[in-house]
Order: C-alpha cells, then sequence, then structure tokens
C-alpha cells in the first residue's frame, strides 16, 4: 500500500493588475477599499486588466534574456523567480521538478493584418497560393520558435537554474490544473521532494482577445462585475497575470526549516460535456466526493474560479449553493482581477494559501455574487477551476501543520 506524503506550499510567486508578492496581494485583497485596475480603451470594446510596472531587472538579470522572450514569458518568468525567494529555496534548484501550464506563443498581429488585407483583394481561387507564400516567406523559423509553449520552461531554467524534470501542459484553464494536480501527486507519491509549479496569460494582445471574441466568450464593452453579467450574455474579463508555487514534502520543508503556508489535501480534474441541462455541477460534486475530508466540521471557504462564461458560471453556482450545506464562504477573484486562463488556477490556490497561513479570509469581491462578510478565518479552502469552455478542477487546502 502506498503511502501518501503530506505536501505543502511554501512559496508563492504572484502577480496581477494590482501589484506583485504575495504579501502585497494579502493586502490589497483584504483593504476596505477595493477596485479592480483597468484598461478599457486600449483593446475597446473590451476591458483588460493590465499588468503592473515591473522591474524585470530583479529577476531576469540580463537583458539578452529579457529580449528574446515573449511578454508573457517574461511574465511567467518572472513569477517564478518570486516563488523561489518567498520559499527561499534558490539552493534547492537543482533537484526541483518544474510543471507548467502554457498556452500558445503571440502572433505578430501586424503580418497577420497585412496578408489578411491581402488576401480580401484577391480571387479565391489564388488566395491559397499566395497565404502559403506570404507564410513561408513572413513567419522566419526563429520567429515559429518563439511560439513553443514550453520556452517558458526553458526560460524558467535558463534564468533560475531549475534543472530537474520540466512537463509543459496545453489547454487553457484545464492545462493549469492538471499541471497542479501532477505536480503535487508526484511529491505525495514519493517522485520528488520539491516542485515549482504555475502558469502566465498576458491579456493584453489583440490576437487572443480577437480569439475568444471570436468563440463568444469576451465581455463587451464598459467593465462590470461577474454578477451584474448575469442575464446579459456573460464573458470574462482578461487578467494578466502570473502565479508559480513552490510545493514541497512536508518532511523535506520540516528538515530544511521552511514554513508551510498551506497543505494540498488533494486536487481533482474532470470534464464534463457542457450542453443544455448540465453536466458540470455532477462533475464537480463527484470531484467533491473525493476530496472531502473525512471530519467535515469547520468553516469551509471557496475561492471560486468563476470566469463570467455561461453556462459554466451557472453550473458552478449550482455545485456551491449545495456545497457544505449552504454554508461556504464563497468569494469570487475574478471580478476583481479578471480571468487568467493558465494563470487563474494557481493564481487562486496562491491566494487560498495567504488566507490559511494569515488565519483569516477576504472581504466579498463581488457583493452580487459572494456570501456575506463573516468574522474570523476559515479552517479549510477550497479553490474551483470551471473552464470558459470545458474542464472542472478542484483542490482542497488545510493548514499547514
Amino acid at each position: 500500500m502506498t503511502v501518501r506524503r503530506d505536501v505543502w506550499i511554501t512559496g508563492i510567486g504572484l502577480v496581477t493588475s494590482l501589484g506583485e508578492g504575495a504579501e502585497a496581494h494579502w493586502a490589497a485583497l483584504t483593504a476596505p477599499e477595493r477596485r479592480p485596475v483597468l484598461d478599457e480603451t486600449s483593446f475597446a470594446p473590451f476591458a483588460v486588466h493590465p499588468l503592473p510596472a515591473l522591474d524585470l531587472d530583479r529577476q531576469i538579470p540580463k537583458k539578452g534574456d529579457q529580449r528574446q522572450m515573449e511578454p508573457w514569458q517574461r511574465l511567467g518568468t518572472y513569477a517564478a523567480g518570486l516563488a523561489l525567494d518567498d520559499a527561499k529555496a534558490r539552493d534547492l534548484v537543482a533537484d526541483m521538478h518544474l510543471v507548467v501550464a502554457a498556452g500558445g506563443g503571440e502572433r505578430d498581429v501586424a503580418v497577420d493584418e497585412s496578408i489578411a488585407a491581402e488576401l480580401a483583394r484577391m480571387p479565391p481561387e489564388v488566395a491559397g497560393a499566395r497565404l502559403n507564400e506570404r507564410l513561408a516567406a513572413d513567419l522566419r523559423p526563429t520567429l515559429f520558435l518563439a511560439q513553443l509553449s514550453n520556452l517558458l520552461a526553458g526560460n524558467i531554467s535558463i534564468v533560475h537554474g531549475v534543472t530537474g524534470s520540466s512537463r509543459t501542459f496545453m489547454g487553457e484553464e484545464q492545462a493549469a490544473a492538471d499541471a497542479v494536480r501532477i505536480a503535487h501527486l508526484r511529491l505525495a507519491e514519493g517522485r520528488g521532494e520539491i516542485a515549482l509549479v504555475g502558469g502566465a496569460y498576458a491579456a493584453q494582445r489583440w490576437d487572443m482577445l480577437l480569439l475568444y471574441a471570436a468563440g463568444g466568450a469576451l465581455w463587451r464593452g464598459p467593465w462590470a462585475p461577474i454578477s451584474e453579467r448575469i442575464g446579459r450574455g456573460g464573458g470574462f474579463v482578461g487578467g494578466s497575470m502570473a502565479a508559480f508555487l513552490v510545493l514541497e514534502t512536508a518532511e523535506h520543508a520540516r528538515a530544511r526549516g521552511a514554513r508551510g503556508l498551506a497543505r494540498i489535501a488533494g486536487v481533482a480534474t474532470d470534464v464534463a460535456h457542457r450542453r443544455e441541462g448540465g453536466g458540470s455541477a455532477g462533475v464537480a460534486r463527484a470531484l467533491w466526493d473525493r476530496l472531502a475530508p473525512r471530519d467535515g466540521a469547520g468553516r469551509l471557504g471557496v475561492i471560486s474560479g468563476a470566469t463570467g462564461v455561461e453556462p459554466a458560471l451557472a453550473e458552478e453556482r449550482a455545485f456551491l449553493a449545495d456545497l457544505g450545506g449552504g454554508g461556504a464562504v464563497v468569494r469570487t477573484p475574478g471580478s476583481l482581477l479578471g480571468h487568467g486562463v493558465e494563470a487563474g488556477f494557481p493564481a487562486n490556490l496562491a491566494l487560498g494559501a495567504l488566507a490559511l497561513a494569515h488565519g483569516g479570509f477576504y472581504p466579498p469581491f463581488d457583493p452580487g455574487l459572494d456570501t456575506p462578510s463573516q468574522p474570523g478565518g476559515v479552517d479549510r479552502v477550497l479553490v474551483t477551476g470551471f473552464g470558459q469552455w470545458r474542464g472542472e478542477a478542484l483542490a482542497l487546502l488545510e493548514p499547514a501543520a
């Protein structure tokens, strides 16, 4: 019989529109006055939560390394360094496993526009041949290589020296959840002692905005909290963010004197067929049955991964309404931070771990959706992830002890 080892979160690297660093986010999200940081003009009619100004030299000291990365790679590499510093684990990188959730690289929008404009003026029978000519001439091999998703992991390895095993997951929200699940399982089953896991997403990109708009996933017009998008078509507001976590077996952390921010009791993922009548809520209930602690006592906090996209939003609300007899304390950070796709699930895990480490919880992020404030902290935190297209995930956090 395999003995599962306890796995702790010992380091957090978090960058969102509200700033950088774990403690900066705790302070910002527990402050009496909290307002989203928005850019509603640069990508109108779509609002985005932009990146804060970052001193890249602090985590990516070589200018050459910075220049060869795309913005989302610089963002992820920066956050990975923050996590290593927070865990005081710089001397452990040679044996550290790396698990990354990443999307595709950034497109050359100017080339795309030029090709589209030329093809629009050409007869259909010759447009295909001309498209191939332009792609061969304008997309250099070096540019194509910059699109590879695993370059984020490669840059983290180069810049920070993380040279254990490396895995990259693609698949939007589900990639992030599975990256955390696999990293946790590897450590719990004895296939490593320490791992760095996370993802990054740059929302300030026309190519991604147009992609999600074409799929009907984006919220159009002036920003509104998720609760006000219900019944108005729904949609998400993109949030630039990166989140990396240092996961460590409890024995390893104790041996080096590291503090645990939270214990990961379990991570479970699945995929439902979303159609009229749902399916996601049932899948989430089955996942919860696998994670629910034997002693159900204590207050449960929820960090909801709700994006605002229907029908996933309605399905998650149905699941949460039944959770813990309806007594769970629910918080929806997507209303303040936006949706970070591959970075969203690890970012929400970071927020849950911070709450447990501080012995408190957050005021409502979206009063129209979250449960009312209650005094004191919570005993456990459930982090949910309902992808804007498909994919369900739950992670249960408990105090590290």
